[in-house]
Formats: structure tokens, C-alpha cells, sequence
């Protein structure tokens, strides 16, 4: 059997966007390579981990697209659920992210936004699906 165990996005300062995740998100700070290099917060099921730009060069030997908060964010997404969106996305604005979205009412009665984080991640924040 297959299990989704966990996300690893490669940032620039590992123990920033840790820090950023904390504070913006209420995330728990699970572990950090003494290095600094790699981190994980704690989430219900799946681990938001982070990877220094030059752990993924060294993992990566042919290389890889860098986000650059400058640039279009990529064509994929982290989401997270929660009954307050317009609350969440306002108290990670306060630690840096940056509305892409406003919280929008989906046909469906979801309610929807989004943000990018420090580096220029796009997150997603909604009501769970009814």
C-alpha cells in the first residue's frame, strides 16, 4: 500500500520558513538538521518539510526550477483547511505572505483564497469540503 507521507519544498533559508510556518500557520516545529538544511513541521497527516536550495542541488544533480517570489507562482499548490480563511490569511500576512486571492464563496459553498509564502510558495487556504 501507498501512503502520501510528506511535501518537501526547497527554500532559501530552511530555518526562516520554518519559523514563518510557526508563526503564520500555529504549525509545530517537529525536527531540524543541526545544519539548518532540512526541516519538518507537525500536521495531522502529512509532513510540510523544507530543503535548503543547496541540499537540492546535491540531491538533484541535473538540477531543478527555483521559486523566485519575483516570478509567476508555480503551477501547483499547498492547501490548508480551516473555518476561518479571511483569519488565517490576515495573521499570515502580518509574518510576510502575501494575498494572491481574497477569500472568494465557490459555487460549490467553499470558501476559497490565496496567499504566497516568503519564498513565493503558493498556499491555498478553505473550508473543508462539505
Amino acid at each position: 500500500m501507498l501512503k502520501f507521507s510528506y511535501t518537501i519544498l526547497y527554500v532559501k533559508n530552511v530555518l526562516e520558513t520554518v519559523a514563518f510556518y510557526e508563526n503564520a500557520f500555529g504549525f509545530k516545529r517537529r525536527f531540524v538538521t543541526e545544519e539548518g538544511n532540512y526541516g519538518e513541521l507537525i500536521s495531522e497527516s502529512v509532513t510540510l518539510s523544507f530543503a535548503s536550495v543547496e541540499l537540492a542541488k546535491s540531491n538533484l544533480p541535473g538540477g531543478f526550477m527555483a521559486v523566485n517570489i519575483a516570478d509567476q507562482p508555480f503551477g501547483i499548490e499547498i492547501g490548508f483547511t480551516t473555518n476561518d480563511v479571511a483569519g488565517i490569511m490576515e495573521k499570515a500576512t502580518q509574518f510576510g505572505a502575501i494575498v494572491v486571492a481574497e477569500p472568494k464563496t465557490k459555487p460549490w459553498g467553499q470558501v476559497v483564497g490565496y496567499l504566497r509564502d516568503i519564498n513565493g510558495f503558493l498556499i491555498e487556504i478553505c473550508t473543508p469540503m462539505q
